[in-house]
């Protein structure tokens, strides 16, 4: 009799902090996206929701959009030359040109939480295991839900997310890693661990700041380094990630000595 052992689980990744860049905060970040030299941030919170275009390093805020009282902003992205923003429970999307002036809008079911662009699709979480698909001409949704689960685990809460590589980055809600999803069947081939950004970021851990927790990826082309940051958070980080372990060569990133 053969016994099966279990799928390993995926190994973290190193990484090392390339630059720290002042963040508001009192954004409550739910998305983060990058344009050439802009860095598009929504934020959430009833009453507090907004749209938030700047420069990626000067941080020199270009455009600034406050939301309806009744809207919760979400996961935020750039598809077909426009700035795709979701809310929580609203089902409303929102499109807005760069300089944030409306374009349009579409509907959609259940709860939005993270957003990205692979190209092709928009990439959807709603804080379960899996990810939605959509059309970005039709607004619909296509193929079937991605299950997500790192070896026989399904990963619950999956939260904010970025395309990249070939790869979805995903933050987990009240958890400092970032998981590295393959898009193919769902595995996680790694981990990103921000505990030691949070603990910088957020030094006291106590029921004031229990939802001040890592959420927010960018990935800049240019540079082939990921900007994250957290609700709440006065630093934006830029690193540069090791992802040689699950095969993949950031050409210019690949230089960098993880930590």
């Amino acid at each position: 009799m053969v016994t099966l052992l279990p799928a390993a689980a995926a190994p973290n990744l190193g990484f090392m902090v390339m630059a720290r860049y002042p963040h508001d905060a009192r954004a409550f970040t739910e998305g983060l996206a990058i344009h050439g030299d802009r860095l598009i941030e929504s934020d959430g919170l009833y009453g507090r929701s907004r749209l938030v275009v700047t420069r990626l390093r000067s941080g020199q805020v270009l455009a600034r959009r406050e939301l309806p009282a009744s809207v919760f902003g979400e996961g935020v992205t750039v598809a077909g030359g426009r700035i795709v923003q979701l809310s929580w429970r609203e089902h409303r999307g929102f499109l807005w040109r760069f300089d944030l002036t409306p374009a349009g809008g579409f509907g959609f079911d259940g709860e939005g939480w993270g957003l990205t662009y692979d190209g092709h699709r928009l990439v959807m979480s709603d804080g379960s295991q899996h990810l939605r698909f959509l059309l970005p001409k039709t607004w619909r949704p296509t193929g079937s839900p991605l299950a997500v689960h790192d070896g026989p685990t399904p990963v619950l809460n999956l939260n904010e997310l970025e395309y990249a590589d070939g790869l979805i980055f995903a933050n987990v809600w009240h958890e400092a890693r970032i998981a590295v999803i393959r898009p193919g069947d769902g595995s996680v081939l790694g981990w990103i661990d921000l505990s030691t950004l949070l603990h910088e970021a957020v030094p006291v851990q106590d029921e004031a700041t229990r939802e001040s927790v890592a959420n927010g990826i960018a990935f800049d082309p240019s540079s082939g380094h990921f900007f994250v940051t957290g609700k709440d958070w006065p630093w934006l980080f830029e690193l540069a990630v090791d992802l040689r372990p699950i095969g993949v060569i950031a050409q210019r990133a690949a230089s960098a000595t993880p930590q």
